[in-house]
């Protein structure tokens, strides 16, 4: 298995590897852990149980499942949490096909004849 719990304990020899963007991300973290946000702390761990089952970060998924049950986050909200997590990662599609819609259509208007068989498209 590629990600192991015992890899998050090489997080500080990592960050010695390049310190001052290990330091700048610590602080960032300590930001975002604080108690006294608006969001409150329960929230902010489904927020990131969220981002982590979007991203699949094994590792992020321990820590903050972890971070949310000692801020009372109950095994329901963990679930509903993922599902709207599904729910809203797969309406990206239907919502870019809007643009893709409005690009369809906007390049009717520029559509080149294509005269030969080594015309192509473009890869992305």
């Amino acid at each position: 298995m590629y990600a192991h719990p015992d890899d998050l304990h090489r997080a500080r020899s990592v960050g010695a590897a390049a310190r001052p963007e290990f330091e700048a991300w610590l602080a960032l973290q300590k930001a975002v852990d604080r108690e006294d946000g608006a969001v409150p702390r329960r929230y902010r761990e489904l927020i990131s149980v969220a981002v982590a089952l979007v991203t699949q970060c094994a590792y992020c998924l321990d820590v903050h499942t972890a971070a949310a049950r000692r801020h009372g986050v109950t095994a329901e909200e963990l679930a509903e949490t993922a599902f709207v997590t599904a729910s809203v990662r797969a309406g990206g599609t239907p919502a870019h096909a809007l643009l893709a819609d409005r690009l369809f259509e906007q390049h009717s208007h520029h559509v080149p004849s294509v005269t030969s068989a080594s015309a192509v498209a473009p890869s992305c």
